[in-house]
């Protein structure tokens, strides 16, 4: 085998995205995908086993396929299912959003697998949080194309008195579906599975659970650019819910609800640039966050004081307050939230010390926000833009863990 064949798609596409003068964003954009999706093909950490995808990529960098694989003659898409990588594009996760989520139930088709118990489909929804608080989108994806077609058969075939909890637990993993494609830079999906959600909440009889909907559906208006519509989901859950926090019997669980969406609010002000809106609704979720005591993980929302404290940095780096996000940051112990959450404080953290030309400090947040949750590090684009900063601010004295954290998230 030649020094060429040896080469894994990922480095034949970064050479020959690089020989057209290409950005990786020039690349997604060729290729409908998002730049995320390019950097993990790149790294090796997206397979490209399917011959259509293999195709789209030659097309997009004008080559023939066997440039990018030489043996893609072969019947690349027929490999033995243990020899398949796992997916980390949410690929087959956008698949099962499809069309009718389960046609054949209209016309009284049997189920061709058993239907899971309850106790199973609960278990098996609280795992899928699990993975999106850790950002392990691959096992995600896997587990979510499965779930979401059986739950969506079960509601159809299930005595009466279980479709109730279904509708709620077919709520529940839609927002699973709806936070990760929100994260992983698809949130046209990201709309979609929020609106499902949405829905089945509503069947379920449970208004807590149709505004947390609202939330995913917030977070990708926000992912979209759509800041009017992110800001319609959100003020019209603090609209009807603002009275009833009032009232000093409140559940916690509303409130928490409550905090939350004024989050998003804050968030959506400070890229708008409005400090004082964007305080405003800081200062709120903190008297909210206040009355709960405690950080908290209601509807998943991990809402709490910590949480709020997160916020605070994050909008203060988006206002350009740098010296106001680090002063807030050092007061913060996000150890008891997911590595999620940890991460991205970290990476807002980072940010604000790139603003401040802080290349030491800020390649350590990095490092370290990477080590908690290298997925979310290697392929958000807030994290690949600071990188790119960072680089750009050093250069050309980049520092070698700078150098290295730029190859492995495919930025150099």
């Amino acid at each position: 085998m030649t020094t060429s064949d040896s080469k894994t798609v990922g480095q034949r596409v970064k050479e020959l995205r690089r020989a057209e003068g290409m950005s990786q964003s020039d690349l997604a954009a060729a290729m409908g995908r998002s730049e995320s999706w390019v950097s993990q093909v790149e790294r090796g950490v997206q397979p490209v086993e399917r011959l259509s995808v293999l195709q789209a990529l030659a097309d997009a960098l004008n080559v023939p396929v066997r440039d990018l694989r030489p043996d893609a003659a072969a019947p690349v898409e027929e490999a033995e299912p243990e020899e398949q990588t796992k997916s980390n594009d949410l690929d087959g996760l956008r698949v099962a959003l499809t069309g009718h989520p389960a046609l054949g139930s209209l016309f009284q088709q049997p189920l061709a697998e058993p239907t899971p118990s309850l106790a199973d489909f609960r278990h098996k929804v609280e795992e899928a949080w699990t993975l999106v608080h850790a950002s392990s989108y691959a096992a995600l994806s896997d587990q979510l194309a499965k779930l979401l077609p059986s739950i969506e058969a079960a509601v159809r075939h299930a005595p009466a008195g279980e479709r109730v909890e279904l509708h709620a637990l077919r709520a529940k993993a839609y927002q699973v579906a709806a936070a990760s494609f929100t994260r992983q830079d698809q949130a046209d999906a990201a709309w979609i599975a929020a609106d499902r959600a949405l829905q089945a909440a509503e069947l379920a009889g449970q208004p807590l659970e149709v505004v947390a909907s609202l939330f995913r559906m917030a977070h990708a208006f926000m992912r979209q650019q759509h800041m009017d519509q992110a800001e319609q989901a959100a003020q019209s859950a603090v609209a009807v819910m603002g009275p009833r926090t009032e009232a000093s019997a409140c559940p916690p669980e509303e409130l928490s609800l409550f905090g939350a969406m004024n989050l998003v609010l804050a968030v959506i002000n400070a890229r708008e640039g409005n400090r004082g809106r964007t305080h405003e609704h800081i200062d709120r979720a903190r008297a909210i966050a206040a009355r709960l005591g405690a950080d908290r993980n209601d509807f998943d929302t991990e809402f709490g004081p910590t949480n709020v404290e997160i916020h605070a940095v994050s909008t203060a780096v988006e206002l350009g307050d740098a010296g106001l996000a680090l002063e807030v940051a050092q007061h913060v112990d996000a150890s008891g939230l997911s590595p999620e959450r940890q991460s991205r404080f970290l990476l807002d953290v980072a940010r604000a010390h790139a603003q401040r030309r802080h290349v030491g400090e800020a390649t350590a947040a990095l490092l370290e926000a990477e080590a908690l949750a290298p997925e979310q590090i290697h392929d958000h684009h807030l994290a690949r833009e600071v990188i790119r900063d960072l680089i750009q601010l050093s250069d050309p004295r980049i520092p070698e863990s700078l150098r290295n954290l730029a190859e492995r998230s495919a930025v150099l």
